[in-house]
């Protein structure tokens, strides 16, 4: 059986596997940035081949500042995926955005600090366009499979990415309301900025699990809350995953799969030997030709 899969999953809190998945292969991969969160399971999913990989690995080990992001993402394009369909838990920052709802964001604020965000530097620059953050045809994809699935659905809006692993201050989280941003989580980011530089397709399925601590109801957020409501809706988000997986692959004309054309501001000549070989699966069919 062949190890590749041009789709990918990323279960964040809550959904450590999916049950649908069928003709099970785990590979363990190692990349130039190091060991991803775990196996990657490779499977059938609705007739498609799949990678499925637990973000906070086995037994959710991992917080998430200590993901290594880049060795997860890297690990999918090694694999030779060209999609990226993450699950992810977060805090709800509006009323009418109700714990059990769905959210497919559409924007990214970054509250995060201590985390590595890029496969570049040390040797080789790059920076690719994020004015929109997520692949714009494939979050399409997951709300028509949302709302297939009957789920309450809410299409775009702003996903504040905080640094975790404590939640909000009661300060901060008003702050958010009032700039108008929508929910709040700890993990994709950083998945976004690197799927975009490994010009892979990214979109974000947000399961609320709760009101944050703004709400009058939900003054402390706790892990037994988190828990309980991810529990209830853990089966819908395997069904919209398994839905959105079943309408790919599609044509790829959106601005993620030639991110990097236009992005390499080094020159060819000035590349160090090491970082050609580091980012070579990545930058290779752009310098292919050019002086080493």
């Amino acid at each position: 059986m062949s190890a590749t899969a041009q789709i990918g999953i990323i279960g964040g809190s809550g959904l450590y596997d999916m049950a649908e998945l069928s003709d099970r292969q785990e590979v363990t991969l190692t990349t130039p940035f190091g060991d991803p969160s775990g196996p990657y399971v490779l499977a059938t999913l609705r007739g498609r081949r799949v990678a499925f990989l637990p973000r906070h690995g086995i037994g959710h080990r991992y917080q998430p500042s200590e993901l290594n992001f880049r060795a997860n993402i890297h690990g999918f394009k090694q694999l030779g995926v060209e999609w990226i369909l993450s699950a992810s838990a977060v805090g709800s920052l509006r009323e009418d955005i109700k714990p059990t709802d769905l959210v497919v964001p559409s924007q990214f604020f970054d509250r995060t600090r201590n985390r590595v965000s890029t496969f570049f530097g040390d040797g080789i620059v790059a920076h690719v366009g994020f004015a929109h953050p997520f692949c714009r045809p494939l979050s399409a994809v997951m709300v028509e499979s949302a709302r297939r699935a009957g789920a309450t659905v809410h299409e775009g809006g702003t996903y504040v990415c905080m640094e975790g692993p404590q939640f909000s201050t009661m300060a901060e989280s008003n702050h958010y309301r009032a700039c108008g941003f929508d929910i709040i989580g700890m993990t994709n980011l950083q998945e976004a900025k690197l799927a975009r530089e490994a010009e892979i397709c990214y979109t974000t399925l947000a399961l609320v699990t709760d009101y944050d601590c703004w709400h009058p109801d939900h003054d402390s957020v706790t892990v037994d809350m988190v828990v309980a409501t991810l529990g209830q809706n853990a089966r819908t988000a395997q069904q919209v995953l398994a839905g959105a997986v079943e309408q790919l692959p599609m044509a790829r004309t959106c601005e993620c799969a030639r991110a990097l054309a236009t992005a390499i501001m080094t020159r060819p000549d000035a590349i160090t030997p090491a970082a050609r070989e580091r980012l070579d699966l990545l930058v290779g069919k752009y310098l292919a030709g050019s002086e080493k």
